[in-house]
């Protein structure tokens, strides 16, 4: 990633890698999220060509690659056409490591990876005559009928990935921006002529996808219209007639932010619940489309725990402080503490730790709480 002086660039707080790789290994949150979104995406039926799936932030890919298991098992003869944008290129490496496996299991696979804008992503399509202008683009034709050679094969695209998923930094937000755009289409060659259509072309812009999964895609305390303006609007209009758009976000209402509000007691950074959402994109979107639908649950519904992954006894017993370094990071994770406000408080001889060793003692472990709405689309025809 290239940057600029740290001094006079604005942090942020997801740049932060170890922070989210401690997170992702001790916390199941993403493994949750892929549950829910096979469970709100039942109803979804495929239309020909191809079943087509697009991520709004693949991360690395364990919730993509765990749904397309799940579709897999669904309609195992279907053709899949997997969208993905991905902003980090070392999320993009970690995730193609684990994609050998989809493309042996399921053969009809075209994935798509793509580093572009929320408005740009789901249909493969700079904005500005300049960004077109320097649009990378690639198919890869995997060889071979094995996942070893598959996983060869991707590997080999360690080179094409560094150079195409640069990025420089917003001078406004501090969020990375891609130097060029560029589309990575991968698929089996032995499957090319079942897979044609499904097959993304350069320069088509009509793509639709029957699922659209929108899993934590902002910041926590963006304002509401910019989180629909930004992300959801342009996400919910790429939905297919029959589409399904599965939206998952943090609500605070947890044990994890117990420790956070110990620490700072003001601190409030989940703001706009999820029915100031769907109240938001209503106002966005009703008018000019029509044929899109906002559906609310019941929190019995909607609500869903992930859990901080500890062996039973370093809760029950002594508290090791391993276990309580894990739970503190996945807390601030949660929460968006930068790193400065984050070093302070670890710096006032071991409070946060007392903190946070009296919480998991209280709730015997650690959880966290997420909420989904669904955006679908009825026939417009």
């Amino acid at each position: 990633m290239t940057t600029g002086s740290q001094a006079d660039s604005p942090f942020r707080f997801y740049d932060n890698r170890e922070k989210y790789l401690l997170f992702v290994n001790t916390c199941n949150e993403k493994q949750a999220i892929a549950e829910r979104v096979a469970m709100d995406t039942t109803h979804v039926r495929p239309t020909p060509p191809a079943f087509r799936l697009f991520d709004a932030g693949m991360g690395d890919a364990t919730v993509l690659t765990r749904v397309m298991r799940h579709l897999h098992h669904r309609y195992p003869i279907v053709p899949f056409q997997v969208v993905a944008k991905e902003i980090s290129y070392q999320d993009v490496r970690i995730s193609l490591d684990k994609m050998a496996d989809r493309f042996h299991e399921h053969p009809l696979t075209v994935l798509v990876l793509t580093n572009m804008t929320y408005s740009e992503a789901p249909r493969l399509f700079p904005r500005s005559k300049s960004a077109r202008e320097r649009l990378n683009w690639q198919e890869v034709q995997l060889e071979g009928d094995s996942a070893f050679a598959f996983d060869e094969q991707i590997r080999s695209l360690g080179g094409l990935i560094d150079d195409w998923w640069q990025t420089r930094p917003s001078k406004r937000t501090g969020n990375p921006l891609y130097k060029d755009p560029s589309v990575l289409v991968i698929y089996r060659k032995d499957h090319q002529w079942p897979l044609a259509s499904a097959i993304p072309q350069k320069g088509d812009i009509s793509h639709e996808y029957d699922i659209v999964i929108a899993a934590q895609p902002f910041r926590a305390r963006m304002p509401a219209d910019l989180k629909v303006r930004n992300v959801l609007a342009p996400l919910a209009r790429s939905l297919a007639p029959f589409g399904c758009m599965a939206v998952v976000q943090s609500t605070g209402k947890d044990p994890g932010m117990e420790i956070i509000r110990r620490i700072w007691p003001d601190e409030s950074p989940f703001q706009t619940p999820r029915q100031i959402l769907l109240r938001e994109l209503r106002t966005q979107l009703q008018e000019d489309r029509p044929d899109l639908r906002f559906i609310d649950f019941m929190d019995s519904r909607s609500l869903f725990r992930y859990f901080l992954q500890v062996p039973p006894d370093e809760v029950t017993d002594r508290i090791g402080t391993s276990a309580l370094l894990a739970a503190w990071n996945a807390a601030t994770y949660v929460a968006q503490i930068d790193d400065e406000r984050v070093g302070e408080a670890m710096s006032r001889h071991g409070e946060y730790l007392d903190v946070t060793r009296n919480v998991l003692e209280t709730y015997q472990g650690l959880w966290f709480t997420d909420e989904s709405f669904l955006v679908t689309r009825v026939n417009s025809g």
